[in-house]
């Protein structure tokens, strides 16, 4: 018997998308860290900052995206699934 009471499906949703609103900001982040430290070291200000800016918001809008499809579908499959039984 959970202590959760039959809701830990409920708590893994809730983590999936916590994390899920932390993707982008933190992949925009990452890419300008890495562009700011590139156009310091190569002195080549701002052009790495931008590219890695622009890198980090399409990674971050990518995962996004997967991680919302990949919600979409699970959620799809269970509706499809209790349609036949009744539910």
């Amino acid at each position: 018997m959970s202590i959760f009471g039959g809701k830990r499906e409920d708590f893994r949703k809730l983590a999936e998308m916590s994390s899920v609103a932390l993707v982008l900001p933190s992949s925009i982040a990452v890419g300008l860290f890495f562009g700011y430290v590139l156009d310091k070291w190569l002195r080549t200000d701002p052009w790495m900052l931008l590219l890695f800016l622009v890198f980090g918001i399409v990674s971050g809008f990518t995962s996004l995206f997967r991680a919302i499809r990949k919600y979409d579908k699970e959620e799809s499959g269970k509706s499809r699934g209790t349609r036949g039984r009744g539910d």
